[in-house]
């Protein structure tokens, strides 16, 4: 992750959320994005995150991305609150879309606190290409939730839980159309409740956390070969992949090293993954050709990787 960008701005947005500007330090046009993208941010401590663009992505000098405090993370979130000033230079990666807008006449999108940031740039592009849409946003209080303000439209329907309990899902959703697709972003709570209330709806959901996976595919070790050096590397049930091969010398870029966020991608030249994420779509799965060594493994005795 070898470019830079600087904190131009980082503005309270809500209660324990901040917003920050992005740009490069000589003001040079930043990759393009589609809605559903994140970037993937170094920060001063070394950790590396991602992070929803939930500006105009028809901007093309500046990025913004907003972050949730977390005090039970990892450390990233505190950093960035406690220690970020602007002007300070972080390092990216990306942007990356594993949540992407598919077309469609009409959307409906449900937010859960942070998770309104992916469906931010969505809503804007289906107000664009005339598309039905409405956003039903809920969170723990008012305060907490983020760009309020930026969401005066009539469709958009915000349910503090302090002030009116939990989203009304299935009243809101109505019955499955099939001109109609549903985005969710949110904690596993909402999730799991939308998918419950979505049943015959065409569904894309963001996931922060993980899920439950089945045991893999075999305890056995199994080899993993760095196709850009050669070299081989054994990989036991208590290291994962993506371990493995940076003992090996690789440099792969990491972030949540949970199978949720995709920038350990990797593309897979020879053998059998056993997919053990939370992204890949059941085609990509299918073909076998890519895997996130941060958690997927194999189910042959041989992987070679384009490491």
């Amino acid at each position: 992750m070898s470019a830079r960008l600087v904190v131009t701005a980082k503005d309270p947005v809500a209660d324990g959320v901040v917003a920050l500007t992005l740009a490069r330090r000589d003001g040079a046009r930043l990759p393009d994005w589609t809605p559903g993208a994140h970037v993937d941010l170094t920060l001063g401590d070394g950790t590396t995150r991602q992070y929803s663009l939930c500006g105009d992505r028809w901007d093309p000098s500046s990025y913004r991305v907003a972050v949730l405090r977390e005090p039970a993370g990892r450390g990233g979130s505190a950093y960035v609150h406690d220690r970020l000033a602007v002007g300070d230079e972080v390092g990216f990666g990306g942007p990356r879309n594993h949540f992407p807008l598919v077309p469609a006449a009409r959307y409906r999108f449900v937010a859960g606190g942070i998770g309104i940031t992916p469906l931010l740039p969505m809503i804007r592009t289906a107000e664009i290409v005339g598309a039905d849409w409405a956003l039903l946003y809920g969170g723990r209080s008012r305060r907490s939730m983020a760009f309020t303000d930026e969401l005066t439209d009539p469709r958009v329907q915000v349910v503090p839980q302090d002030e009116a309990g939990l989203l009304p899902l299935r009243g809101w959703l109505g019955p499955p159309r099939d001109d109609t697709v549903v985005y969710c972003c949110g904690p596993s709570p909402l999730l799991a409740a939308v998918e419950e209330a979505t049943a015959g709806h065409r569904l894309h959901t963001e996931r922060f956390a993980v899920t439950e996976v089945a045991p893999p595919v075999r305890d056995e070790p199994f080899t993993v070969e760095l196709a850009r050096t050669g070299t081989r590397v054994v990989v036991d049930a208590a290291t994962t992949v993506l371990e493995a091969a940076r003992r090996a010398g690789a440099t792969t870029l990491s972030s949540c090293e949970r199978g949720t966020c995709g920038t350990c991608e990797t593309t897979v030249l020879a053998g059998v993954p056993d997919h053990r994420d939370q992204i890949l779509a059941d085609h990509e799965r299918a073909a076998g050709d890519c895997m996130l060594p941060c958690v997927s493994r194999a189910a042959s005795d041989h992987l070679v990787l384009d490491l």
